[in-house]
């Protein structure tokens, strides 16, 4: 089982051990993040191997929405903490005992993150594309 501290991030706060920190509110609550924000959860790993396994662990929850069922409140939802480091103890342990499907899981995840991050950004020079050429042809007529 990997080890692991999960505590309450504070803005002022900076870490020497691997790290990534979990969102706590809203409907994205779970989700593993590389920069802090407002309302996480910062994940404390002894080594670089264990902050991978679990930030892609936490990463397949949320994606799976496992953490939607401990969501509590009605305006804006959150997880407490105490759930979270239960969740990810369980799961950690359950990933640990398959760890070969886990790991070619893992890089399923990997693989079609990056693969979404090149659409967002093709996505987005399409945008632009289209704003440029709507633009020019504004341009030209004298109505821009």
């Amino acid at each position: 089982m990997k080890s692991f501290r999960i505590k309450t991030h504070r803005l002022e706060s900076s870490y020497q051990q691997p790290h990534f920190f979990i969102l706590n509110k809203g409907l994205n609550s779970g989700k593993p993040l590389n920069n802090a924000c407002p309302n996480c959860f910062v994940c404390l790993t002894d080594n670089q191997e264990d902050r991978e396994f679990l930030f892609w662990l936490c990463f397949g929850l949320w994606r799976s929405k496992s953490f939607h069922y401990l969501l509590k409140g009605s305006v804006i939802p959150f997880v407490t903490i105490d759930e979270i480091r239960k969740l990810i103890r369980e799961s950690s342990t359950k990933a640990s005992c398959k760890a070969q499907a886990f790991q070619k899981a893992i890089h399923a995840l990997q693989l079609l993150d990056t693969n979404e991050q090149k659409i967002k950004v093709t996505l987005k020079m399409i945008d632009t594309a289209r704003q440029a050429i709507f633009y020019d042809m504004m341009k030209e007529t004298g109505a821009g």
